[in-house]
């Protein structure tokens, strides 16, 4: 039948910033998706704690003023967040992230800043996962295709739906029909089982990361680095 007819789990958060390692969550969104129709959702609305910058204000359209007065505090949106993935991932169900590396990397540092137990912890030690991400399966099948990687961008160019970019739960829908519109024009990505397609995104994304980094090195930025881990790029040594 393949996994992009079975339950999955479209994920976005919208943040504060663009360093997964620093910023802060804003809104939250879970959408389930089972052949190719929305299910149940859950999503949250985050105080960071923190000023919004006006140019994060502008992408998602959360002011501080609303988030500080509508938001949850963030140590309890960050543990809901962690609680609700987890449990999907304990029955092997794929969540599906656009850019996971991001979302789940800055999902874990929130986790951290709170000492709230680690996304590993609350799968007693296994590794978080499966997770699609369906903006690294796409660099990978079309690796060479011309234009941009936004979510937009390549929604476009696979015939998805993206209704309100930027709002967690569109966003988080349009992740999860993404990876199925994948996986049905790319026979390969479909004929992968959930684990071991997340196997190979852990090498995709690795490949990448290091094809991009001999890149800007050769352009003329001797130091370039580009961290190839995936789907977390918490520090070794730290928790996720």
């Amino acid at each position: 039948m393949g996994w992009h007819r079975e339950l999955l789990i479209g994920f976005d958060l919208e943040t504060t910033g663009t360093d997964p390692r620093e910023a802060r969550i804003v809104t939250g969104a879970v959408v389930e998706l089972r052949g190719g129709l929305p299910g149940g959702r859950r999503e949250w609305l985050a105080d960071p704690g923190v000023p919004i910058p006006a140019d994060a204000v502008a992408v998602h359209g959360i002011s501080g003023e609303r988030a500080a007065a509508e938001g949850r505090p963030a140590d309890q949106v960050a543990d809901a967040i962690a609680d609700v993935l987890t449990g999907y991932w304990r029955t092997g169900v794929p969540v599906v992230a656009y850019n996971a590396a991001f979302d789940l990397s800055l999902l874990s540092a929130e986790l951290r800043r709170y000492a709230l137990p680690s996304l590993r912890e609350r799968l007693d030690g296994a590794e978080p996962g499966p997770v699609i991400d369906p903006y690294t399966i796409d660099r990978w099948a079309d690796r060479y295709r011309p234009g941009k990687r936004t979510l937009k961008a390549v929604c476009g160019e696979y015939g998805v739906v993206l209704d309100s970019a930027h709002d967690a739960a569109a966003d988080a829908l349009a992740a999860a029909r993404l990876a199925c519109a994948i996986a049905g024009r790319h026979a390969k990505v479909a004929a992968l089982g959930p684990a071991e397609l997340h196997r190979r995104q852990i090498e995709w994304y690795a490949a990448w990361a290091a094809d991009f980094q001999a890149f800007l090195r050769r352009k003329g930025d001797p130091d370039a680095v580009v961290d190839g881990s995936w789907p977390l790029r918490a520090p070794a040594d730290e928790p996720v």
